[in-house]
């Protein structure tokens, strides 16, 4: 059987030390900036806007366009499309961003959505991050660090993720809501209000289900500060106070730490309430 010439191709030969790896069928477009030593696999397409961080791995049929700005050492896995138009109807095709940090783990079929003028120009997902298969991450959403998105949850837009913290898979979080460090928030979960940091959240309209006690000891928090977390958990979620009066008794009653300080700024700053 005579092969088809248009269905081969030629392998160059391999890169210079340092000098990207980019298979000969992706599509780099002009004015697209490719770090050191970064690997791009077959079929993908990176924009003209686009800049990759040194030692990046972009696996096949993966889609960057857009003005989007990946770190270094990220790891990008096939079929996850960034940089995209942010899904919102006043959107006209204004110049926002997408940037994500170093060490950033994207797998398989992620969505991530550039940001809107209203919501400031720009998504960011930070460093260390994990989003795992199927996740979406709508416009103008702040990530910190240090993150876990199980398979297929997602975020709609403007939402806020503190450092640490893990959503569960095929969870929804609600527009404008906010996760606090070091929560965790159970799988197929519903969030439409504020998840105070520290503590674990569970169900379709998410209740709190006090401290995350494990995701804190493998962050090795000291005894100290997790008995004073646990007392504060227990005046927020388990006693008959309102909010503003459990705020008030943990203030009089536990020692300020850094770690209760800032649980009750977050949820003084809330705009959306906490899950009760």
């Amino acid at each position: 059987m005579t092969k088809d010439p248009s269905m081969t191709f030629e392998h160059p030969s391999p890169p210079a030390a340092g000098s990207p790896n980019i298979h000969p069928t992706a599509i780099v477009e002009p004015g697209a900036k490719i770090g050191e030593g970064c690997t791009i696999g077959p079929y993908s397409h990176i924009g003209q806007h686009v800049s990759i961080g040194g030692h990046t791995q972009i696996g096949s049929l993966v889609v960057i366009e857009g003005w989007t700005e990946v770190g270094s050492g990220c790891q990008i896995s096939s079929h996850a499309i960034l940089g995209t138009p942010p899904q919102h109807l006043k959107y006209q095709g204004e110049e926002t961003h997408l940037q994500i940090g170093q060490q950033t783990v994207i797998r398989e079929f992620v969505t991530i959505n550039r940001a809107t003028v209203e919501g400031g120009g720009r998504t960011v997902v930070g460093d260390g991050n994990f989003i795992m298969a199927y996740s979406h991450i709508g416009h103008d959403c702040i990530l910190g660090n240090h993150i876990i998105m199980a398979n297929g949850a997602s975020l709609g837009g403007h939402v806020v993720i503190e450092d640490y913290a893990n959503v569960g898979g095929i969870t929804g979080v609600h527009q404008f809501v906010r996760i606090g460090c070091h929560a965790m928030v159970g799988a197929y979960s519903g969030i439409g209000q504020d998840v105070p940091p520290y503590m674990m959240v569970s169900g379709i309209r998410a209740k709190p289900y006090g401290l995350n006690l494990v995701g804190l000891r493998r962050h090795h928090f000291p005894p100290q500060t997790l008995k004073a977390l646990k007392e504060a958990s227990r005046i927020l979620f388990f006693s008959n106070l309102n909010t503003s009066q459990a705020l008030a008794r943990i203030e009089a009653e536990i020692e300020a730490l850094p770690e209760i300080k800032h649980l009750v700024e977050f949820i003084q700053a809330s705009k959306r309430g906490i899950s009760r």
